[in-house]
């Protein structure tokens, strides 16, 4: 494990957006695994910069998304299929039918998780994840529970996370209440992992997913286990680990 503590944010999106570019240019053809919500935006930002530098091609590259909510379309504003057009897609020169997002739209949940576990098996793998880091310790949509959830399956969203992601919303109401989420082991199967955290309320959570035991009530802690795993954080979200004389 690798932690890297940005000055700040702006700072660790792009040491972060390097590690990502050096990727594309060892690999050309590289599967990036890519992730939603506040905590990426800034390492997208600095991906769109290098390529306007001429720094990175994205013309070959794969693109494989953690998780979509179930029931919005990929023209609703709150979709992570929009996220990722509006932030990254629309932005560099990738082929966008090569990049995937699971089907939000379709309701039979088994068919929708089947289907998105084949894409990821057809297209080899993938070479590296990117993943932020839930208050809760969930990492894409695998939220605490009893067990690891393996591959993609359909969630019912917590409490906290559907408070957590009102903010995107007009009302906590409009949040769906499940999505579909790659698994833990679609996760541990990614060649390198990328994980970013910021912020004091990631804390706690960086350090029980760090350092704390490896268990299905904290999904991020079985990054642990993971043989080529880099984090990426600013000085909040190390605070707790800090204090505890880990870094």
């Amino acid at each position: 494990m690798m932690i890297y503590q940005g000055k700040d944010y702006k700072d660790l999106s792009e040491k972060a957006a390097e590690i990502i570019a050096a990727e594309v240019f060892m690999k050309p053809d590289a599967v990036l695994g890519l992730a939603t919500g506040s905590t990426p935006i800034g390492v997208y930002e600095e991906l769109v910069k290098l390529y306007n530098m001429g720094r990175i091609d994205f013309s070959k590259v794969t693109s494989v998304n953690l998780d979509e909510y179930k029931g919005l379309s990929p023209e609703n504003e709150q979709s992570y299929r929009y996220f990722m057009n509006h932030y990254l897609f629309d932005h560099v020169n990738i082929d966008k039918s090569r990049t995937y997002v699971p089907n939000g739209l379709e309701e039979d949940s088994q068919k929708a998780c089947d289907e998105y576990n084949q894409l990821i098996e057809s297209v080899g793998g993938i070479d590296l994840q990117v993943l932020g880091l839930g208050g809760n310790g969930h990492i894409g949509f695998n939220e605490p529970g009893d067990v690891f959830d393996k591959v993609t399956h359909c969630v019912k969203l917590t409490e906290s996370t559907i408070e957590a992601n009102a903010r995107f919303f007009n009302s906590k109401e409009e949040v769906p209440t499940e999505a579909y989420s790659m698994g833990i082991q679609n996760i541990m199967s990614a060649k390198k992992i990328l994980l970013i955290a910021t912020g004091e309320r990631k804390a706690e959570a960086l350090y029980q997913a760090l350092y704390g035991p490896i268990s299905p009530k904290v999904p991020a802690s079985i990054l642990q286990l993971h043989n080529q795993l880099a984090v990426f954080a600013d000085p909040e979200a190390l605070s707790v680990i800090k204090e505890k004389g880990l870094l």
